[in-house]
């Protein structure tokens, strides 16, 4: 996990805007790989393991299979291309099936730390331009401090709101397997649609 992400952490339990107090046990080249991560309100701590953050509520542990491999490079590309970030430093979030394109997402832009929010991700190694969290209904996010966000599968439905209000502008959030209504949700979280094929829905924050 990248040291600087901890800047935009907050507690998901208490969701106040105070932030998480880091409390690094062991550090290398501006990555966290054995840690804490503390709520100076709730007191509730969250734990970095193999610079893996587990950032849930009500943690109930993880998976025991293999962890997914990355994304083909040509779906990579395209959702890269649809969340519009040519160039960093940025921060940008992928929830669900997204998460699994982060390696290949972060190799394609300079200075881009993408945050791949899935369980699964535990088993994976640490690596340049990926942070790995853990995360539950509340993302651990301060409000529009994000550039880009990627939610896919049941993420593009359950976490559709947090993700436009962890959207800083002019950033894009690219739903895929979006539901029905997403537009419609999306206009009142304050994004605009840009763009609907089929489920895959992409819109921004002006």
């Amino acid at each position: 996990m990248h040291l600087l992400l901890t800047d935009l952490l907050i507690c998901p339990r208490c969701a106040t805007e105070h932030g998480l107090v880091l409390l690094a046990e062991r550090l290398s080249e501006r990555r966290v790989l054995e840690g804490w991560l503390g709520c100076p309100v709730c007191r509730e701590r969250y734990p970095v393991r193999r610079g893996f953050a587990d950032l849930r509520v009500e943690a109930h542990g993880l998976p025991e299979k293999p962890a997914p491999a990355p994304g083909t490079p040509d779906v990579a590309f395209r959702l890269a291309a649809l969340l519009g970030i040519h160039a960093g430093p940025a921060f940008a979030l992928m929830a669900g099936r997204a998460s699994f394109l982060a390696p290949r997402i972060a190799a394609l832009v300079e200075q881009l730390e993408v945050v791949a929010a899935a369980a699964e991700l535990a088993g994976w190694d640490e690596q340049p331009g990926v942070s790995r969290i853990a995360a539950g209904d509340r993302l651990p996010f301060f409000s529009r401090r994000l550039h880009a966000v990627a939610l896919a599968d049941a993420a593009a439905t359950s976490l559709l709101e947090e993700g436009a209000r962890v959207l800083a502008p002019p950033g894009r959030l690219v739903l895929d397997g979006a539901p029905a209504d997403a537009e419609l949700r999306l206009a009142r979280a304050g994004l605009r649609p840009i763009l609907r094929q089929d489920e895959l829905v992409v819109a921004e924050r002006a």
